[in-house]
C-alpha cells in the first residue's frame, strides 16, 4: 500500500495505490481546496493534477473516490478538476458520497427542493452545501455514482480491499439532511481558531492528567456527518479519520470489540479534522495502537493542528511518529522545550510503504 498526503492546503487529499493481486488500484480519498489542483491566483497546478495525470500516463484508473464530507476543504479541489477536465469522469470508476438527495431518499424525508434553485455551476463564491449540490449533479450527468448510501456498519469489498465504516450514523444523517435544508450560504468552518503553539507540550500534558482541561467535543454537523472507515489489504489495516467526532469512533470500535485493552491496531492513522483539539480525546486515542499518525494541514484559518492534540497524542504514546504535509507546520509547531523535553519524532512525508 502506498499512501500519498497530498498538499492540499487546510484540506485533505489522500491517495491510496496498491495492486490487489491482479491489477493495480488507485483510490482517492477528498479533493482538498481549488489550488490542491489548480490555483487561478498564481496559475499553478498543484499536486492533486500531477497525481491524476500520472494516473492517466500508467493508463489506470481511480477505481473510488471517496468525498467524506462535504466542507469546501475537501469537496473543492474535485469541482475544480471537474471544471477544467472534461474527461475527469473517465478516470473515475465508482464515488462514495453522502448528497442531500440521497440522504432524503434513505431516510424517506423530503429534500429542501428550494436549494436546486438559482444555483451556478463551480460557484466559488459559496461553500458547503451549495458545492455539495454541484458536486452531485456532476456525478449525475456523468453516470458515475451508483448513488449508495455510505453508513456506519457496512462491510464493504472493493477494489481488492475490505473497508469497514465507522461513520456517519442515521442520526448523522438526519442531522446533514437538516443542514442541507437550512442553508445560508455561509462558509461553515469548525470554531477554535485560536493558535495554541506557544504552549509547551508538558504544560499540555500537565493540564490534562491533573483533569485542569474539559474536552469539549467539535458540534460541526459536516464534521460529524464524515465518511470515516478501516481499510485493510494483506492483513494490514489503515484508519482514516476524515473530521469525524471522536465520540462515534470510539462507540462504534467497542461495537466491533476493540477496547483500551484490546485496541485497533492500525499503520497508519490520518487524525481527524487536520489535528483539532476538538476531534481527538484520550479515550480515541487508547483504544488505536499505531506508532503513525497523518495531520494534513497547512495551518491556515483555522491555526490546526492544535498543539493540545499532539501532547494528547505523545501522552498516550511517547514513539509516536508525526507525518506533516507541509514544512512550516513540523518545524514551528514544536517549540525547542518540546524537543529537549521528548524525543519528538516529526517528518515531513509525501508519501507512506506498507
Amino acid at each position: 500500500m502506498k499512501i500519498k498526503i497530498l498538499k492540499a492546503g487546510n484540506g485533505d487529499s489522500i491517495l491510496l495505490s496498491f495492486n490487489d493481486g491482479k491489477e493495480n488500484r488507485n483510490i482517492l480519498i477528498d479533493g482538498g481546496v481549488d489550488e490542491t489542483y489548480y490555483s487561478n491566483s498564481t496559475g499553478l497546478y498543484g499536486e492533486l493534477q500531477n497525481e491524476i495525470d500520472l494516473i492517466k500516463k500508467r493508463n489506470e484508473h481511480i477505481d473510488l473516490l471517496i468525498l467524506t464530507h462535504i466542507d469546501n476543504d475537501h469537496i473543492c479541489g474535485l469541482l475544480k478538476w471537474f471544471e477544467l477536465d472534461d474527461k475527469a469522469y473517465e478516470l473515475v470508476k465508482n464515488v462514495w458520497f453522502n448528497s442531500g438527495k440521497l440522504i432524503a431518499t434513505y431516510l424517506n424525508e423530503p429534500e429542501n427542493e428550494d436549494l436546486r434553485i438559482g444555483l451556478k455551476i463551480f460557484s466559488n463564491s459559496q461553500t458547503g452545501v451549495n458545492e455539495a449540490i454541484d458536486y452531485e449533479k456532476y456525478l449525475i450527468d456523468k453516470g458515475i455514482w451508483d448513488k449508495k448510501i455510505i453508513i456506519q456498519g457496512q462491510d464493504i469489498e472493493q477494489s481488492g480491499v475490505q473497508i469497514q465504516i465507522l461513520s456517519p450514523d442515521e442520526t448523522q444523517l438526519k442531522r446533514l439532511l437538516k443542514e442541507y435544508k437550512n442553508v445560508t450560504g455561509n462558509p461553515a468552518y469548525t470554531s477554535g481558531k485560536e493558535k495554541d503553539w506557544d504552549t509547551n507540550i508538558k504544560d499540555f500534558i500537565n493540564e490534562e492528567r491533573k483533569n485542569d482541561f474539559k474536552f469539549v467535543q467539535d458540534n460541526k454537523i459536516k464534521n460529524g456527518s464524515s465518511i470515516s472507515f478501516i481499510l485493510t489489504l494483506n492483513n494490514k489495516s489503515f484508519l482514516f479519520l476524515a473530521d469525524s467526532h471522536p465520540k462515534g469512533i470510539v462507540k462504534q470500535l467497542k461495537t466491533l470489540g476493540y477496547s483500551k485493552d484490546t485496541p485497533l491496531e492500525v499503520e497508519v492513522m490520518k487524525v481527524s479534522h487536520h489535528g483539532s483539539k476538538k476531534n481527538t480525546d484520550k479515550e480515541l486515542l487508547e483504544i488505536i495502537k499505531t506508532e503513525n499518525y497523518i495531520i494534513s494541514t497547512d495551518s491556515s484559518g483555522h491555526n490546526h493542528p492544535h498543539k493540545r492534540t499532539l501532547a494528547r497524542i505523545l501522552n498516550v504514546n511517547p514513539n509516536a511518529i508525526f507525518h506533516f504535509n507541509y514544512e512550516h507546520v513540523r518545524n514551528e509547531v514544536f517549540s525547542t522545550q518540546d524537543r529537549q523535553d521528548f524525543k519528538i519524532k516529526a517528518r515531513i512525508t509525501k508519501e507512506l510503504n506498507f
